[in-house]
């Protein structure tokens, strides 16, 4: 476990969750140390489902990530100070498939308790394992103007995930 970030209970988080989320964005991670990848994210949520700490974050099929996100059960979701922007940028508009994400951006992987991965300069990382799944289906929406956020066709999957951890600075 990384020395800066320290366990916490996910009840203390100081942030406000929408902020967080989609003005700060993270990364998720899935993978194990030795073959992971990272992408940038802003869709996401926290909240208590099925009696369960859980997070909920949304990847399309067509991101490099997705294939480690569906081979493993367990993902981070890490967030950063502002200082990180451009990793962040360059996170979310490089993909892995295509160049070494981790390559000169300075961020440190860490094994996570649980086998996946977070980067030891985060503020704040949860670790969760999957516990649902679903394709979102366009005939359930119920604002046409969300399709327009599909022009491709390209659905996102949503991850529930179980907090399993919370490491906060």
């Amino acid at each position: 476990m990384d020395k800066k970030l320290k366990k916490s209970n996910v009840l203390k988080i100081p942030d406000n969750v929408f902020k967080l989320i989609s003005k700060d964005w993270m990364l998720i991670t899935a993978g194990r140390i030795d073959d992971f990848n990272t992408m940038t994210a802003s869709w996401a949520g926290f909240g208590e489902l099925w009696n369960k700490k859980v997070c909920f974050c949304f990847i399309r099929p067509v991101r490099y990530t997705y294939q480690f996100t569906e081979r493993e059960d367990i993902f981070t979701l890490t967030f950063f100070e502002e200082k990180y922007r451009k990793v962040l940028n360059r996170c979310g508009t490089k993909s892995g498939r295509d160049i070494d994400k981790m390559k000169g951006i300075g961020l440190t992987p860490v094994k996570s308790e649980h086998g996946s991965v977070y980067f030891s300069e985060a503020r704040l990382m949860l670790e969760c394992r999957k516990i649902y799944i679903h394709d979102l289906d366009p005939a359930n929406f119920l604002d046409p103007a969300i399709e327009k956020e599909y022009p491709d066709k390209d659905y996102h999957r949503m991850y529930i995930g179980e907090v399993l951890n919370c490491l906060m600075k």
